[in-house]
């Protein structure tokens, strides 16, 4: 089994975990119902995505 020869330094551990970070959701506004919405994905408030009714909505 491999042993690193060398033991690595806090800042180059550091240095190596900076691109391991949690990217914030891209939200828009939704154009029809103007709701919050996460982009190139249908509404979850009136199931419309690109101009047209996709996901049909129960009515309770």
């Amino acid at each position: 089994m491999a042993l690193p020869k060398h033991r690595g330094s806090k800042t180059r551990k550091a240095k190596r975990r900076t691109h391991q970070k949690a990217t914030m959701p891209n939200v828009i506004e939704c154009p029809h119902c103007k709701a919050p919405m996460l982009s190139h994905r249908a509404c979850k408030s009136c199931g419309y995505y690109a101009g047209r009714s996709v996901v049909a909505l129960k009515v309770s």
